[in-house]
């Protein structure tokens, strides 16, 4: 689906801009491209610089709670240096590369409920026209479907997908936030957690893979967190046995207790070891408060995911939640009122 979106014009008689985004969803560490459409305007205008810029909604938690804000994670200049003349119609192409931990939006298609968008900028003359945005659609890489489609095999289901400011400890993570996907356990593991969140820290040797269990409290002891860290390469997927591998992941995770509090925890960071393309670590600790779940099974985490994104809402932009916030939202997001303003 090609996305079109009317940036509007700079100032009177300036000219307008509409960005064209090639169809299909993209993959994280892959290439976007499309093409910019500008026409001139009443005058001759020099425009100095095209930038695109990638935004995400993403929810953070501070003292007085949670707030959603609108977060710039990449720029690119596309093209600038020309005179467009008046009323003349021009276009610039454009192939930029997406960094490799952009989170997925979809699965199969399905929303996964993830807000992301490129932001248009021109540059005429000193003055800059921020736009509106234009939805960007990210499918998962080969190695993020086979994982989460291995979950959906062994019985977990599909509960929410969210973007955390903030970083995790002990990791190579790039971007100022990163992605929670939240699973309600299978009927093996569901008397010993309440929810499984994955997170996914892609990069070009391989990814990260971080498990995150709200762990159901004992008869003589309270719930707690638990983390483990496992690394993967991009290599071998069709090869590898994944329903017996994610089974592993979880049954460590759910039976290794020990320590729990020791270390670091998942918002704080712990050391890590690991080693091959399937090689893992893991550490423990106490992070969040948990939620409760409980569980469904499926053929496969496009199903469940099916089944579960037809109840996902998008909430409305509270309080901008980094230091490189985007300003003036704009009306991608759909039933958003107000703008963000900087805590």
């Amino acid at each position: 689906m090609v996305f079109k979106r009317l940036l509007g014009s700079l100032g009177v008689g300036g000219p307008t801009v509409d960005t064209v985004l090639d169809p299909g969803a993209a993959v994280p560490g892959g290439t976007l491209s499309g093409q910019v459409h500008l026409k001139g305007g009443s005058t001759d205008h020099t425009i100095e610089h095209i930038s695109l810029e990638l935004v995400a909604r993403v929810e953070a938690e501070h003292a007085d709670g949670e707030s959603e804000g609108v977060v710039a994670f990449d720029r690119f200049t596309v093209g600038g240096g020309f005179r467009l003349a008046e009323g003349e119609e021009r276009s610039v192409p454009f192939a930029v590369t997406l960094p490799w931990e952009t989170p997925i939006t979809e699965l199969y298609g399905q929303g996964l409920g993830i807000v992301l968008g490129v932001r248009t900028e021109l540059s005429v003359a000193g003055a800059k026209d921020k736009g509106d945005l234009d939805p960007l659609a990210v499918r998962p890489l080969p190695v993020q479907e086979a994982i989460l489609e291995a979950f959906g095999q062994t019985g977990f289901g599909f509960k929410s997908a969210d973007l955390e400011y903030g970083r995790i400890g002990g990791t190579g993570q790039q971007l100022p936030f990163y992605q929670e996907i939240e699973l309600t356990p299978s009927p093996r593991y569901a008397h010993a957690v309440n929810e499984i969140e994955v997170s996914f820290l892609a990069h070009p040797g391989g990814m990260e893979v971080v498990l995150e269990a709200d762990k159901r409290g004992g008869f003589f002891s309270e719930g707690h967190d638990a983390v483990t860290r496992f690394t993967v390469g991009h290599d071998g997927v069709a090869h590898q046995d994944w329903n017996a591998l994610v089974d592993g992941w979880v049954a460590h995770l759910a039976e290794h207790r020990a320590s729990y509090g020791a270390q670091a925890s998942y918002a704080h960071g712990d050391p890590y070891a690991h080693g091959g393309p399937y090689g893992s670590g893991h550490g423990h600790g106490d992070h969040h408060d948990g939620h409760g779940g409980g569980h469904r099974s499926g053929p496969g985490m496009g199903t469940v995911v099916a089944a579960g994104a037809a109840g996902l809402a998008v909430g409305v932009v509270g309080g901008m939640v980094a230091a490189e916030v985007v300003d003036e939202v704009g009306d991608f997001f759909e039933g958003d009122d107000e703008e963000g303003e900087e805590d």
